[in-house]
């Protein structure tokens, strides 16, 4: 089982002081960014500041967020990271079909893809999105989407759109997509509740916009210790058993099983406890 990054975490591409910075978060992923990040007229600077900055780097550190396809920028961003080492992986924004993948695939030679998922036709487009030569993951830019859409509100209101993401991240053989920034840098609470609401609906990561988010966004996708007793005690009812079993009452099949192994599993990866 692979075991996707939960926290993803966003620095400007102009800020070279901020990059370590962001990797001693704690968070899972960091992700340089080249687009919303930087200004229009800092754009070519700001390519050349992360290029120096990991151009030295011997091992994959940072995914890279090149601007989008129909900037004049998009070309020279991806010519400039898709070969050093020290990037990662490269995330599209505004990613809509699987053709807008194709060069970045060829000269990113292996390197994982990420999708920005932040427009309707996106939406309607996500059974051919997800079929992109290269596509590890999508992330869900839930500001832009709402805009893009006419909706107000990040809630409810745009939760049948999670699901789809879900699903056909599911339906492709993809990591379990990644919920968008939640703003209110000071609602600890709500920010609590936003990355368990995107955890309910089968996200397995959150997009952060400041190291203080990282640790609360990391906790959240988490299993909890009920979560982690029961699925020890459904492991050690099955190791050697024949026939039905049951845990608390309850028949355990493979489905059960396969997501005890997974709470595990999770829980092993990022060395809790």
């Amino acid at each position: 089982m692979t075991i996707a990054a939960r926290s993803i975490l966003f620095v400007p591409g102009d800020r070279a002081e901020r990059f370590e910075k962001a990797r001693s978060s704690g968070a899972d992923m960091v992700v340089i960014d080249l687009e919303d990040a930087v200004l229009p007229d800092r754009k070519a600077a700001a390519r050349n500041t992360v290029h120096d900055a990991l151009a030295g780097l011997t091992e994959p550190r940072f995914v890279v967020r090149v601007n989008s396809l129909d900037t004049a920028w998009h070309a020279d961003d991806v010519r400039a990271f898709a070969g050093l080492p020290g990037v990662a992986g490269l995330m599209l924004p505004k990613a809509e079909r699987a053709s807008d993948f194709v060069a970045m695939h060829e000269a990113a030679a292996g390197k994982p893809l990420h999708a920005l998922v932040e427009t309707v036709s996106a939406i309607l487009n996500l059974a051919d999105l997800v079929t992109a030569p290269g596509l590890a993951r999508l992330s869900f830019g839930t500001v832009d989407f709402q805009a893009d859409a006419g909706i107000d509100g990040d809630g409810a209101e745009i939760d049948y759109v999670r699901t789809q993401i879900v699903l056909h991240s599911r339906n492709a053989g993809l990591a379990a997509p990644v919920d968008g920034v939640s703003t209110d840098l000071t609602d600890d609470a709500a920010l609590a509740r936003d990355t368990d609401h995107a955890r309910r609906f089968g996200f397995a990561g959150k997009l952060c916009v400041h190291p203080r988010q990282v640790g609360i966004v990391n906790a959240a996708f988490l299993p909890s210790d009920a979560d982690i007793d029961w699925a020890t005690r459904v492991i050690a009812a099955i190791d050697g058993a024949f026939g039905a079993v049951a845990v608390d009452g309850k028949l355990i099949d493979k489905p059960v099983v396969d997501r005890a192994r997974r709470l595990l599993e999770t829980h092993a990866a990022f060395q809790v406890g």
